[in-house]
């Protein structure tokens, strides 16, 4: 009995990384395939046909305010924390949300430095480009701004948050679905970024979200006092 207790917490405990590890692999499998027949065909039609981007182009806009009410919420928080009050579960589910989305920019911007994919349109300083020049691939470690395609920035950093906010707050998970949508919409009907960039974005989000869960999920979120603040 002893025995079978003992491997079975074996598994739970290492369950996560598994997970992951899995989540990881079909990521590499969605993406190769992406790359290989879909990415392309998508950039070029999208091309040909979207000629009035303005709708696409506010849907990605959403990781802008993400930005915004991370910076306030620290604030909110700090202030709190000098005043050696109590976080409330909002304020804690906040502060979690906030240090996800700083996270998963941080790591996005390494991994973009990495892979060195290029953009599917010309944008700035004549970039190389799928549609424009042909130039479709990765380049790792190139280091420049031309190559800095894969993973998408927008959709990591909302799939961070999301990630927070889909645990904390379960019941608006429908929401949080179309947000995440919204914003994938938005980057490919602007060609900002080809599909495997949203694949690899929603991967990075949901890692660097889910680890955030862990790591402070029995701090923050576990440690509820009656009156609803959080034992410091």
């Amino acid at each position: 009995m002893d025995e079978k207790e003992t491997q079975l917490s074996s598994r739970q405990l290492y369950s996560p990384l598994r997970n992951w590890c899995i989540g990881l692999a079909i990521t590499v499998g969605v993406v190769i395939a992406s790359a290989l027949w879909l990415d392309q065909p998508i950039a070029s039609f999208v091309h040909r046909n979207v000629t009035d981007k303005t709708t696409f182009v506010w849907l990605h806009r959403l990781p802008l305010a993400f930005l915004l009410l991370s910076l306030l919420v620290f604030v909110w928080c700090g202030f709190w924390a000098f005043t050696n009050r109590p976080f409330s579960r909002v304020q804690s589910v906040g502060l979690a949300c906030s240090i996800s989305f700083v996270t998963a920019n941080f790591i996005n911007n390494l991994l973009k430095y990495a892979f060195g994919r290029t953009w599917p349109e010309t944008w700035i300083q004549n970039n190389p480009s799928f549609i424009q020049s042909g130039v479709f691939g990765f380049n790792p470690f190139h280091g420049e701004p031309d190559f800095a395609s894969f993973p998408s920035g927008h959709v990591a950093v909302v799939c961070a948050v999301i990630t927070v906010l889909w645990w904390s707050y379960p019941n608006l998970r429908p929401i949080y679905a179309v947000c995440v949508a919204a914003v994938a919409v938005g980057l490919i009907g602007a060609n900002y970024h080809i599909l495997s960039d949203i694949f690899g974005g929603i991967f990075v989000g949901i890692s660097v979200g889910y680890i955030t869960i862990k790591i402070l999920g029995g701090k923050l979120f576990s440690e509820i006092k009656p009156g609803g603040g959080v034992r410091g």
